[in-house]
């Protein structure tokens, strides 16, 4: 971990993160990613796990290197 307390995406060994990790390494709010959520409307799109909002690995890094997921 570093200082910030969330693992870098390139040493993460999971393959989904929390709202507020994926949040994180996005720059964005974990609200942001919530309403992306609800709207369907953002970058990516979560999975949901037991009713909670989890967010792909891979799905981040391809929105952080070209801009969407889709």
């Amino acid at each position: 971990m570093h200082q910030n307390g969330f693992i870098p995406l390139s040493a993460e060994i999971r393959v989904t993160i929390n709202t507020d990790e994926a949040a994180f390494h996005l720059g964005r709010k974990p609200q942001t990613l919530r309403k992306w959520a609800c709207y369907e409307d953002g970058p990516l799109r979560p999975v949901r796990i037991n009713g909670r909002l989890a967010w792909r690995i891979g799905d981040i890094q391809r929105v952080l290197n070209e801009g969407s997921a889709k």
